[in-house]
């Protein structure tokens, strides 16, 4: 890269007066999500009335055993591709960046995935990715299609939705899906910190940077010593 393309060399006081700027920005967009997650809170549900079942690790449950007894439920609808036995590499992506389950739990709040693959084909990806997230298949049901994860095409999306329990009721609270949940993903985020971006084409930045297309660095997490 270019000297030229490096960003300018100021004094510490102009660096210092650069980051109070941007510090009240990025402070009014704290306060901005806040807002939203406030509003977020007061969605309306709908009441999941279908009776799904999932093969997982002890065979065949329900959407309730999903909960683990817990109140709440985030779940992540995770792409697979059947006619080459693939698991979707933003998927990978994204749930290689989910926390550790055990903060979520201290809030009354499970996480698990399901996928339309067989199980056998997601005890192996999870095998490879060494993810110890709660994976169930829903091949056999209709569950990707009833929450619009499947187009009238026949093309499947990702997303993640979200769950509340009330005694034996489930309600769906919330979905988001496409570029929604990136801001979820902490990759994403501290890349958009660094003065280089994601390195993608779509980004604003200054001219003589690296940039390439976009979703094309992406790699399964065992692939990039190979790329």
């Amino acid at each position: 890269m270019k000297k030229s393309a490096l960003p300018k060399i100021v004094s510490q006081k102009k660096w210092e007066s650069a980051s109070r700027k941007m510090l009240a920005k990025e402070k009014k967009l704290t306060r901005a999500h806040d807002k939203l997650a406030a509003q977020r809170r007061q969605m309306p549900m709908v009441e999941i009335e279908k009776d799904y079942v999932f093969d997982g690790p002890k065979g065949k449950v329900s959407l309730i055993d999903l909960f683990e007894g817990r109140s709440q439920l985030i779940l992540y609808h995770f792409m697979y591709h059947p006619e080459d036995d693939r698991f979707c590499i933003g998927c990978s992506f994204f749930t290689d960046q989910v926390a550790h389950t055990a903060h979520l739990h201290a809030r009354d709040t499970s996480y698990a995935m399901v996928s339309r693959a067989p199980y056998k084909s997601i005890q192996r990806h999870q095998k490879r990715m060494e993810w110890k997230f709660p994976w169930y298949s829903s091949a056999k049901s209709t569950f990707n299609q009833d929450l619009g994860l499947i187009n009238k095409k026949g093309e499947e999306h990702h997303g993640l939705s979200v769950f509340l329990r009330d005694g034996d009721k489930i309600y769906r609270t919330y979905f988001i899906g496409a570029r929604g949940v990136e801001s979820l993903g902490p990759a994403w985020t501290l890349l958009d910190l660094t003065p280089l971006g994601r390195q993608e084409k779509w980004e604003k930045t200054p001219k003589g940077r690296p940039q390439s297309d976009p979703y094309s660095w992406w790699r399964f997490h065992d692939e990039y010593s190979k790329a």
